[in-house]
């Protein structure tokens, strides 16, 4: 039963606390954001890079926070949001291997935003008792507030509404100050000796403004997520980015850059005789802000679990522990030793990286879902995609400006996240934005295609194999890969012959076990099946109908068939194949041996049959692939007379040489006596791969061609032979046809 609540947790299912938008969002966002950045670092950061600095600062850091929180809203109302907060639709949208990469680093900035928020309070205590340590006093705070979670996100939320009024209490106060001590002037810029660098002064602040992931992350514990997230935290954003503007210009006016710098306390000298009445505010707001971090990360952890990506036992209940006990223990511990960093500011750049990335990763999800045009993102609240795909850029921009470094090292971290959790080959149990996206880049992309004309430079081989038995032809199908070599696209279509009626059940099956034969394999391409009556037949209506526009097969590649009528079948098709513009390649494999020397790939070029250039080209193509890329290339020809041994000599040079392919060529005088495939079974029978070309027959010379070819390929090693159909012949290799085309 525990195991099956979990799966409905992950899958936003039923089992959901009854928190509003008030209290569930709203408050622990707005308190998160009103907390230690604003009482003790406001006026720093003012002093440090001046007023207009600072309220760049603040309009930069709120802008990316607002764009956030419109992307957040968008997908929120777009889907059942379960547990897990920006986890969960990062997860839901991108992957499961994404969310996972962006899911664990944020479920340690939140556990790390307990520390920064201990810290604030224990210099904040310092005020009133300035020999108290500041290490213990964050040690305790870590066990206090995690104890309080303990009682259950209810209890902890209830209590931070008399915070919420000595807050607003302590602004009040003030602002009363500064109006009493307003100067006549006020300094926009820093007149401090040594300021901080703007970036830096920005990495210290933005923690301020992601307190909207507090709310976000009750996503499991609300009774109508769709509805709270999008009001809750747009009002706390919003109210949030009011006060920090007032806040920044009021400490602006009441004191000097270098005062603001110097006096931590700066607000309580401003306040005056009633400075008392900020305490309650001040520390209020910090332990509202840790409590709201310690109730935020052990639900993106309990997500994780629910997913798969973490082991059960880390998500198991403890004793009388309300919400998840194993995450709470965790995040607390984890808190706890972030204590040795030492201070303040040397954890909000940290916790800067981690929510930046966050962020960035909530605004593209956003931007890419509503980029697809997926028919299913249909949500209600709409934001344009280029406020979100704006936001992802400023989120990643800011990271570079503030420590390239670091930004590195946390993108190397979220990517091994990735990859080792794409590595364990988990499976979603549902669908994400990837998709959609591809496919929409994938149409932008065929109706650009449509648009411009195929040239014979812009020539790529989009192989479609035919096979009637995969595992027998694997062989086949490793040198259709070798020709595609990334270039093209491979498909590999095993034929089943007999009545849909009858193969229609089996076909899923097969695709699959297709596929999987052919990544095993390692080759890349497509696996189908397909059902048809007649095998002829079929390999024609087939090859016609595969790819998509712009993007369909331009050869067919088949195995040698043992069975005469089998083969005479093929041969037919091609000839049809051949009016349809397109070529084909027919290969019969032998086991493959490296001599010492390397191995060596013949091509025969003769005849008037215009094959030369693919032939050519697709030898080239094969010695591109690392097993082949010390092959020697060989081009081969037979001159009957002396006349024409030296007018294909001069041909075979030039095109050689126009082509740019490395490759040497030799011409043979016929002698006399001697056949055309004596003279290719002499000059070619230790070659590991060779080339002929495939002439044009007459429907009924199918099975005398079969004959004639099996005696021509008999004591070769692997032969490939290859027919052009294709509306360029003579034009691949880059040379005017007409010099050098024929085959």
């Amino acid at each position: 039963m525990t195991s099956v609540l979990a799966r409905l947790r992950s899958l936003g299912g039923t089992d959901r606390g009854g928190l509003g938008t008030f209290i569930g969002v709203f408050t622990p966002s707005i308190l998160t954001i009103l907390g230690v950045i604003l009482y003790l670092r406001a006026g720093w950061v003012v002093g440090n890079v001046g007023l207009v600095g600072a309220l760049a600062i603040v309009v930069l850091a709120n802008l990316i926070t607002l764009a956030t929180a419109l992307s957040v809203s968008s997908v929120a109302t777009n889907m059942e949001v379960g547990p897990g907060g920006a986890y969960y639709i990062i997860s839901r949208s991108l992957g499961v291997e994404i969310g996972a990469a962006i899911g664990l680093p944020l479920f340690l900035a939140q556990a790390f935003s307990i520390t920064l928020y201990a810290y604030g309070l224990a210099e904040s205590l310092q005020f009133v008792w300035p020999d108290l340590p500041q290490m213990p006093v964050a040690a305790v705070t870590v066990v206090l507030v995690a104890l309080l979670a303990a009682r259950g996100a209810g209890v902890a939320l209830r209590l931070q509404i008399p915070i919420m009024a000595a807050i607003g209490l302590s602004l009040s106060v003030l602002f009363v100050g500064v109006v009493r001590s307003m100067p006549t002037s006020v300094e926009l810029a820093s007149r401090v000796d040594d300021p901080v660098a703007f970036w830096a002064v920005f990495a210290v602040f933005f923690p301020a403004v992601t307190g909207i992931m507090a709310g976000i992350s009750l996503s499991g514990d609300l009774k109508n997520p769709t509805r709270s997230i999008p009001r809750g935290t747009l009002a706390a954003v919003l109210v949030g980015f009011a006060i920090y503007l007032a806040v920044t210009i009021g400490l602006a006016l009441a004191a000097s850059p270098q005062e603001l710098v110097d006096d931590a306390l700066i607000w309580f000298t401003i306040a005056g005789g009633v400075a008392f009445l900020i305490f309650p505010g001040l520390w209020g707001a910090i332990f509202s802000s840790a409590v709201g971090s310690v109730l935020g990360a052990p639900r993106t952890l309990e997500a994780l679990v629910n997913d798969r990506i973490l082991p059960g036992r880390f998500a198991a209940r403890i004793g009388t522990i309300q919400g998840p006990g194993v995450p709470l223990l965790i995040t607390t511990t984890i808190a706890f030793l972030a204590v040795g960093l030492g201070g303040l500011n040397a954890v909000a750049p940290i916790l800067t990286m981690f929510f930046l990335t966050t962020y960035g990763m909530v605004n593209l999800v956003a931007g890419l879902e509503r980029l697809s045009g997926d028919p299913s993102f249909r949500p209600t609240m709409k934001v344009h995609w280029a406020i979100s795909l704006g936001g992802a850029a400023a989120c990643f921009w800011a990271m570079f400006l503030i420590s390239p470094i670091a930004s590195v090292f946390a993108l190397v971290v979220e990517l091994g996240i990735y990859l080792l959790i794409r590595r364990r080959a988990l499976t979603a149990r549902w669908g994400d934005v990837r998709r959609s996206a591809l496919v929409s880049f994938v149409r932008s992309t065929v109706l650009q295609l449509r648009r411009l004309p195929e040239e014979p430079r812009n020539w790529r081989p989009n192989v479609l194999m035919f096979t009637t038995d995969p595992e027998r032809d694997l062989q086949t199908a490793r040198f259709a890969n070798w020709l595609v070599q990334d270039r093209g696209i491979l498909t590999v279509n095993q034929l089943v012959e007999g009545s849909i009626a009858e193969n229609a059940a089996a076909i899923p099956d097969a695709v699959r076990d297709l596929n999987q034969a052919l990544e095993h394999a390692g080759l890349t391409g497509f696996g189908e099946v397909e059902i048809v009556q007649d095998l002829g037949r079929g390999i024609v209506s087939v090859a016609q109908s595969n790819g998509i526009a712009g993007i369909a097969s331009n050869t067919v590649l088949f195995g040698w068939r043992e069975r005469r009528d089998e083969m005479a079948t093929v041969l037919r098709a091609i000839e049809d194949l051949s009016l349809l513009q397109k070529s084909s390649v027919v290969c019969r494999p032998v086991p493959q041996r490296l001599a010492p020397t390397g191995r060596s790939i013949d091509v025969w070029w003769g005849g008037l049959q215009q094959n030369g250039d693919l032939l050519v080209l697709f030898a080239h193509l094969l010695s591109l692939d690392s097993g082949w890329r010390d092959a020697t290339i060989s081009i081969k020809s037979i001159g009957t007379t002396e006349m024409m041994a030296e007018r294909t000599e001069r041909t075979l040079e030039e095109m050689i040489s126009a082509a740019r392919i490395g490759a040497t060529y030799e011409v043979i005088r016929k002698p006399e006596g001697q056949t055309i495939h004596e003279i290719i079974h002499d000059r070619s029978k230790d070659a590991d791969v060779v080339f002929l070309g495939l002439k044009a027959i007459e429907p009924d010379e199918a099975e005398a061609q079969v004959e004639r070819l099996l005696k021509q390929m008999a004591g070769l090693q692997t032969v490939l032979l290859v027919r052009n159909s294709g509306p360029f012949r003579g034009q691949l290799l880059g040379v005017e046809p007409g010099t050098a085309s024929r085959a």
